[in-house]
């Protein structure tokens, strides 16, 4: 029964394994939609999203499903129900990638406000936070977990970046410019939502491992 046990648990590994691959495929694919003005990847995106949506609720499932069946104490208990949390995370992420794809449909005719630099460095950065929460889940790593949480400040500077130049450097230089603008200025913020939610898995990680709430105590880390 224990062998079975562990058995599913590597279920759950490549399950969640299969999830914050796919989050990162759209997050890289809606980021390349707006560097190219590609509605047809946009629109890609936004059509995936129903994969991640049913990946979702079978994790969810399977994670109950383990609960109801063995009756996991200690760590195995902390195990499941943070991939159940992880599992949210993703998913919010998934739909946050749809947000960017949906912004870029609004902008793909319109001629490119400005050179791309910070977005794309913003995405390189959330899709690397995310594959470092995941695989900081998967081999109970607290301090990879520590890394993706310290990160999250490089996010911020970047989507400030953003703000700041599409603000002063654009909209109040030209207000014609400001549909545009504002579009890219939501891309920045998906962004940066992005990089949140995958904290928030970096925290859980190091509470499943450690026992240790980091959540709002940043001074625990």
């Amino acid at each position: 029964m224990e062998r079975h046990f562990d058995e599913e648990l590597k279920g759950l590994h490549k399950e969640l394994l299969r999830m914050g691959v796919m989050a990162q495929e759209e997050i890289f694919k809606s980021v390349e939609a707006l560097k190219n003005r590609d509605k047809a990847m946009a629109e890609d995106v936004i059509a995936s999203d129903d994969k991640i949506d049913k990946l979702e609720l079978d994790i969810d499932e399977h994670c109950i499903d383990l609960i109801a069946r063995h009756q996991p104490m200690a760590g195995d208990l902390r195990f499941i129900t943070t991939g159940m949390k992880i599992n949210a995370e993703l998913e919010r992420i998934a739909d946050l990638a749809v947000d960017i794809a949906q912004r870029v449909i609004e902008i793909a005719d319109k001629p490119l406000l400005k050179p791309l630099v910070d977005i794309p460095k913003l995405s390189v950065v959330a899709q690397n936070m995310v594959r470092d929460a995941i695989d900081s889940f998967v081999k109970k790593d607290a301090e990879l977990a520590r890394k993706v949480v310290l990160s999250d400040s490089e996010a911020d500077k970047l989507r400030n970046l953003v703000a700041d130049e599409l603000i002063n450097d654009y909209m109040a230089k030209d207000p014609s410019s400001a549909s545009r603008a504002v579009q890219l200025l939501l891309i920045s913020r998906h962004l940066e939502r992005i990089c949140d939610h995958t904290t928030n898995i970096a925290e859980d990680v190091i509470y499943m491992v450690e026992g240790k709430v980091v959540k709002h105590h940043p001074e625990e880390l």
